[in-house]
């Protein structure tokens, strides 16, 4: 029986309650019934991400691949309707999926990510954004538009900037509502990782770098370099000039992602102001309150007053 990492187990239950513990305890139930039905075995150590267990196995005829079980939520969905338009372009493969158990078996890849890589940002989101554009294929029919969002957007970001005490200026408030309102119903049906950070970057062996953890929706690829350079807060806190080095990030991804600039600042920008106020609302992952939470919050004003434009 395949044993479950306490720290899943634990943020599992902690997030999701009793319905989290009720999947924790029949999660090693699963994982031996799609091995029995999927004819693989484990065939390495169990990790973890954010919300699913991966298991390594191989086929019984030798294939090696990994069997992902994620906890069961609306935005783990679409993940295998990504996977398969991609094909394996700039993306793990897919070979068999259990929709009904949000499971999944997937080519393997290495362990190591592009947010360990030992180099610059610059490096980082260049890599990304080749990523980037190669991932942006015609979504398929079904997956969720993002500009259908683009109304909630709007009203979420004004009933923080009303409800939440903050130091952001009214400018950069309304620089966020104007790209949920503007850019927001403007997107075309363009497949978006949705989540496309150096975490979710894997290094690999028939390509150098492929994506994983697709949230699977519609929209402007732009939308994911807010996503990526927010995800470099740790970074970025530490440099000597933030915004010469915001600024020349954000022309590393948009040249390598083949992007219009500005809409690239735009997105970052409204990423930002959102993490703003979801910082003061429900803290980060990495800071959940005292003063690293402050500095995070601080420092997610200040990168989006930098790039108000």
């Amino acid at each position: 029986m395949i044993g479950i990492p306490e720290r899943l187990a634990r943020g599992t239950i902690d997030r999701e309650g009793e319905r989290g513990a009720a999947w924790i305890a029949g999660l090693p139930a699963i994982v031996e019934d799609l091995l029995e039905r999927w004819a693989c075995v484990p065939d390495g150590e169990v990790t973890h991400g954010g919300v699913g267990l991966i298991v390594p196995v191989r086929e019984r005829s030798g294939g090696r691949y990994v069997l992902k079980v994620s906890f069961p939520h609306p935005g783990n969905v679409h993940e295998p309707d990504a996977f398969e338009a991609w094909q394996g372009r700039g993306a793990v493969f897919l070979h068999r999926r259990d929709d009904a158990r949000f499971a999944l078996l997937l080519e393997r890849a290495r362990m190591s990510t592009l947010a360990a890589l030992r180099s610059d940002d610059e490096t980082v989101v260049t890599v990304a954004g080749r990523l980037n554009h190669r991932l942006a294929v015609p979504a398929p029919a079904g997956l969720p538009r993002l500009r259908d969002r683009a109304g909630a957007w709007e009203a979420e970001l004004r009933g923080d900037a009303a409800e939440l005490g903050h130091a952001l200026p009214p400018r950069v408030v309304d620089a966020a509502v104007a790209t949920a309102r503007c850019l927001g119903p403007d997107q075309p049906d363009t497949l978006v990782h949705g989540d496309l950070h150096a975490g979710n970057i894997l290094r690999a062996d028939r390509e150098p770098w492929l994506a994983v953890d697709p949230k699977g929706c519609a929209g402007d690829p732009a939308y994911d370099g807010g996503t990526l350079l927010k995800s470099r807060a740790e970074s970025l806190m530490r440099a000597d000039d933030l915004t010469k080095t915001v600024h020349r990030l954000v022309d590393a991804f948009a040249e390598a992602a083949q992007l219009d600039r500005e809409r690239v600042v735009r997105w970052a920008q409204f990423h930002a102001v959102q993490a703003a106020f979801w910082g003061r609302r429900h803290g980060f992952r990495v800071a959940r309150g005292g003063p690293r939470l402050d500095r995070v919050t601080r420092f997610a004003d200040a990168l989006a007053e930098l790039l108000t434009v």
